[in-house]
Formats: C-alpha cells, structure tokens, sequence
C-alpha cells in the first residue's frame, strides 16, 4: 500500500514538474519516498519512465538527422565549380551515357566541353557482357570519341582482381556470364570453361545421377547471364563447395539493369544471388560499389580520389561507389534513380549534387524533377 501510495505521489510529482530532472525537482521527490526507495528505484517505474523519455528525444534527434541526411544532396546549380574542383569524372554508362542503344540527349555535348576544360574522363559500367574493346565499338557506334583505356568493365575487373591476388595460370575459371568475360580473362592468360558454350546443356535427372565437374576450377566468375540454366548454377555450385579453396567472384550484384531503353531488366545480381543461394558462400565483388575497381583506377592514372567525381544513376552502386572511394558524388536522374527515390526518409545515401542528366554541365534546362 505504502509503495502504491508513493508511486501515485511521484506520478503527480512528475505531472506538475516539466523537468524531473532538475535538481530541485529531485530534492522535492526524494523528500516524498521513505528512506529506503531511491528517485531512480525502478520498483516505481521511475527508471523505465527515463528510458522512455530518452527514447523518445534519442527518437526525435534521430529523426532530425534524417532531415538533416535529405536536404544534404544539393541540386547542381554551378556546375562551373564543381568542373573547377575536379581533375577526373568517372561515368557510369548505362542509364547516364546511354539507355540500351539509345544515347542519351546532351551526351556528346557535354563530354566534348568537359574534354575542352582539361579534365580526364573514365567510363565505370558494371555490365560484363562486353570487354573493354567491345566497348569501345560500342562507344564509337554511338558517335563517342572514348579510347579503350579510358573504359572499365567489370569483365575487366574480374581479370584485373585474378590478376591482383596472383590467380594460378594453371588453374581454371568457370564462368556464369556472357563473352565478355571470357575475352577479358583470355586477354589476361587465364583459362576459363563455361560461359555461352554451357547455355545449351541440360541435365538428365534419372536415379543416381552423378554430374561431374572439373576438380581444377579455382574460381567461379558470376556475371549478367542471359543464358543462365540450371547446369551453369549446379556446375557453379560444385567446383565452389567441392573444390578446395576455389574463389566465388561476382562482376556485379545490380537488382536491375537496362537492356532497353522501355523497362528495366533483372540484373546480374539475380545470377549472384543463385549462386550465394546454393553454396552460403558470400562472393567478392569486383565491380560498384566495391573500392577494387576505384583504387585499381587511381593507381593506373595516379589520381588524387579527391580529385575524383563519380556521375551515376543509382544510389547503391554509382553513389556508394564514390563514397566508399573518398570521391565526390553526382546523381542524374536519367537512369534508375528517381527523385522521389533520393529524397524518401529512408534512404540513407545521398550524393554531394544530383542533376537531372548530364547535360546539366552545360547550364541546359534539366527535365522537370
């Protein structure tokens, strides 16, 4: 009866004080408890009521913060003095340069005034259906003067990180992808199996069924495949958890990806996630947002990251990409990033600048945002 009757005169204590904390306040309620129940006893609830109270600001300050997180992307409006701050830009390419084959407006104009400033230009894409020379086929069919050096595919990429760790010449690479890949590892002196060859084989399920797999695989390459089959994820699968020490690499783990300009498609992160599905084994990826492809860059042309602005389309590739590297950010609108998507309270990603295209460098009129 005592403990209820003095919880009850806290309660009140509480009500007609604001702050509860103040020392007079205290004062006031320690002289209304018996000697033997403190001000913070939780045997009155009083310490759950300071939690709560803590909550509730800790909630409110949080919440200020991602206020504060969603005005932090400014719209590029001197696009001048971003220019002037920056020695290199690195493009993504789809949903930014192009959308399928479809080149995006503004595009030539703006590289051609970039170029005219002196600043170095690089095309990021994680697309590995193509090498860096089919790339540049393609760069040139689209009327863009862009040398084979100044491209970076995440094909390349994975032959860059095999590279990099010293990958055994005399081990093999099963690859889940397109050409692309397969070039780019022939460029590099590796052997591979898979690829397109495996887009036609079939699996004969019958009783005791055995299917075998090269036990010299030392590494899995998993890349956008538009010829995936269950033989290619089982065979993936085999050499990842039956041959010892092999490697899984992912080119890239996009949701989506644009191979036409009317929708999007899934992307090679749905060919990654099938592996990762069957083996539990998280990959090493070598394409955005991973850092491999960004230091592999400042090293190659001795770069200041400082110095470096990375243009995308999408939050958790372009955007992080940057981040991770130390570099500044720009998001176009052009590609799979909406402005309702940037500015949704819960994305915790946001660029220096966002633009509504490239073009923007030129002072042009964005698309309305």
């Amino acid at each position: 009866m005592l403990i209820t009757t003095t919880a009850s005169i806290y309660r009140s204590c509480l009500s007609f004080f604001c702050s509860p904390s103040s020392p007079s306040s205290k004062t006031l309620i320690s002289s209304l408890l018996p000697s033997n129940i403190s001000f913070r006893s939780g045997l009155l609830g009083s310490s759950s009521l300071v939690r709560r109270r803590r909550g509730h600001h800790s909630w409110r300050a949080a919440s200020a913060s991602k206020e504060v997180m969603q005005v932090a992307a400014k719209r590029l409006e001197n696009p001048d003095e971003l220019i002037d701050s920056v020695e290199t830009f690195i493009f993504d390419c789809d949903g930014v340069v192009w959308k399928g084959d479809k080149l995006i407006d503004g595009v030539p104009e703006t590289l051609d005034m970039l170029r005219s400033k002196g600043t170095r230009q690089v095309f990021v894409t994680n697309n590995s259906t193509k090498s860096r020379k089919q790339y540049g086929k393609k760069f040139e069919t689209l009327g863009l003067n862009v040398s084979e050096e100044e491209i970076f595919a995440s094909s390349f990429a994975a032959a860059a990180y095999l590279e990099s760790i010293d990958f055994p010449k005399d081990k093999k690479v099963y690859v889940i992808g397109e050409d692309g890949i397969l070039k780019e590892l022939e460029l590099a002196g590796f052997q591979y199996l898979g690829g397109p060859a495996d887009g036609e084989k079939k699996i004969e399920l019958k009783p005791g069924f055995l299917m075998e797999h090269d036990k010299n695989v030392g590494a899995v390459v998993v890349g956008f495949d538009r010829y995936v089959n269950y033989y290619k994820i089982q065979y993936g699968t085999l050499c990842i958890r039956e041959n010892p020490g092999c490697l899984f690499i992912a080119t890239n783990r996009d949701a989506v990806t644009h191979l036409t300009d009317a929708q999007e498609w899934a992307g090679g992160g749905s060919m990654v996630g099938a592996i990762y599905g069957s083996t539990r084994q998280e990959p090493t990826v070598v394409g955005k947002p991973s850092t491999f492809m960004m230091d592999y860059l400042s090293q190659k042309f001795g770069i200041l990251k400082s110095q470096i602005c990375m243009v995308g389309d999408r939050l958790d590739t372009d955007v992080l990409f940057g981040q991770n590297g130390g570099c500044r950010t720009l998001l176009v609108l052009s590609g799979v990033t909406t402005l309702q998507m940037l500015q949704n309270p819960s994305n915790p990603i946001q660029p220096d600048f966002y633009a509504g295209k490239v073009s923007d460098f030129l002072g042009l009129k964005a698309a309305a945002v």
